[in-house]
């Protein structure tokens, strides 16, 4: 469903996901809803299929399912590799880079200075406007615009503020080697003054990245708001290596103040698993929202892949795919308001009658059962599983002879797992076989899961959304078949549907 599926025959090229025609990608960058179109911009090496050359690559849907890929929006050069950041549009034109009739789009990025730069060894903040609806870019000649003499300041996402100290411009970015969220405040995007800042606190064993801020509603109520602060981490995920955290709390134009934080100052290793995390798998990183989506909504991708082994998947030409879309909300559960998240494109049109399969009730005794009529290597699977006397019991996707990728519940042990030990391809890095687990409480008595299996990844939706886990798996092209399983006894498997995508 990219515009670039029909280019290769590598089994491993996603069907609902996006992925770069022949190059490397990684962290989404600018992500803006404009003139009716979703732009995705990203962290391109358009020279290779390993990361370097940073550069801005581009991609645009009407849909969030269907992507076509342009040229590379904002280059590196001589001086500068282009690092992430985000794009704005300046409605009222107060960077004067566009006209009153005629606004700009302005990107706000971060250079990374290379050696014979007159700002060697500083990542500072950089602008380049487009007065064409974002296809072509011009870099502001007087960059960068913000430089703290810093060699770790980087990934600004700047949002409009609107509240009782006025309207402006308010930039989220982070020093990263401090564990630290620094913001700043801008009339015109050029000049910017320093604000306040956020950390360390919560998870800590990794750099952190990739900041965002905005605003949701807590259980849909417009009058009950809360400012959510996201920031990603590398290494020092739940499961090791790169994960993206969250923080609930309130921002007065000013300070961000958090309601959710566990532990102040460098992180307890003994708590990590206390932490509000915006995925649990392995392979969500570099997690930012869209600006300007319709209706208000909130919607966010990430880079699916993970920095311990991203450069030596084994896909080609190109290599690392993005994560399905996902609309995020505030819910409470037991007392506090905490993100759920649920795919934001409608597949619907792309369901194939002829690979879909619907059981209203299935009795998993123990061992494991391949579900004749389920098979498929694009699906989505949703069911609700009874506990019953069973110590574990779940599903396998992706199951061949030899081969499956195992997505188990333990409920003595309150954990979901992905187990992609035996998933396909592993021996290409020694820390991609893994077990990676997430805490899951039962709803009425029931698991709810709901999860979208690909030609390379599995995302898993849990208890309406509450839990989710990211994992890339490189199984067989003939691995197709998926199973229920229960261990130690019983369970009932309710409304199961599977739905194949053509």
């Amino acid at each position: 469903m990219t515009a670039a599926t029909a280019t290769t025959a590598d089994t491993f090229r996603p069907a609902l996901h996006y992925a770069a025609r022949n190059t490397w990608l990684n962290d989404p960058n600018g992500l803006i809803f404009h003139d009716g179109v979703y732009h995705l911009y990203y962290q391109n090496n358009p020279l290779d299929n390993v990361w370097g050359n940073m550069s801005w690559g581009h991609a645009t849907s009407p849909d969030l399912i269907t992507w076509t890929e342009h040229p590379v929006a904002i280059s590196c050069d001589e001086d500068e590799d282009i690092f992430s950041g985000s794009i704005v549009f300046d409605r009222d034109n107060t960077s004067g880079f566009g006209t009153d009739s005629a606004p700009p789009l302005v990107a706000v990025y971060t250079s990374a200075f290379k050696p014979g730069s007159a700002h060697h060894g500083v990542q500072a903040q950089s602008l380049a406007y487009s007065r064409d609806g974002g296809y072509t870019w011009t870099k502001h000649s007087a960059n960068p615009v913000l430089n703290r003499g810093s060699a770790e300041f980087r990934d600004p996402k700047v949002i409009r503020y609107t509240g009782n100290t006025g309207s402006y411009w308010v930039m989220v970015a982070v020093e990263a080697t401090d564990f630290q969220v620094v913001l700043y405040k801008s009339e015109d995007l050029k000049s910017w003054e320093l604000l306040s800042t956020f950390g360390p606190a919560n998870a800590t064993g990794g750099v952190w990245e990739c900041p965002d801020l905005f605003l949701l509603p807590v259980d849909g109520d417009p009058e009950n708001l809360k400012w959510v602060l996201t920031v990603n981490l590398n290494p020092g995920g739940p499961n090791n290596g790169s994960a993206g955290q969250y923080f609930v709390g309130d921002f007065d134009g000013t300070t961000f103040t958090s309601a959710t934080t566990v532990t102040e100052g460098l992180q307890d290793p003994a708590r990590l698993g206390e932490y509000q995390w915006l995925d649990w798998g392995r392979d969500y990183y570099a997690a930012v929202s869209f600006s300007d989506a319709p209706s208000n909504r909130r919607l966010m991708i990430a880079w699916m892949n993970n920095w311990e082994y991203a450069n030596q998947i084994p896909t080609s030409p190109w290599r690392s795919p993005m994560s399905l879309v996902r609309e995020i909300s505030l819910t409470t559960i037991e007392g506090e308001p905490r993100l759920a998240q649920q795919v934001a494109g409608d597949l619907t049109a792309w369901a194939d009658p002829a690979a879909t399969l619907r059981l209203e009730t299935v009795g998993i005794v123990e061992g494991q059962h391949v579900l004749d009529g389920a098979a498929g290597s694009v699906q989505r699977i949703q069911v609700t599983i009874l506990q019953g006397t069973a110590d574990e019991f779940g599903l396998v996707v992706r199951g061949g002879e030899t081969q499956g990728t195992r997505i188990g519940i333990r409920p003595a042990e309150g954990r979901i797992f992905v187990d992609r030990r035996h998933s396909g391809q592993t021996d290409f890095h020694e820390s991609f076989a893994s077990i990676d687990s997430a805490p899951i409480q039962t709803l009425d008595g029931s698991y709810q899961l709901t999860i979208y299996v690909d030609r390379c990844s599995v995302e898993v939706f849990a208890q309406g959304g509450q839990v989710t886990l990211t994992e890339l798996i490189f199984p067989s092209a003939t691995s197709t078949d998926v199973s229920l399983y229960a261990i130690g006894g019983a369970a009932t498997a309710k409304d199961l549907r599977v739905t194949g995508y053509a």
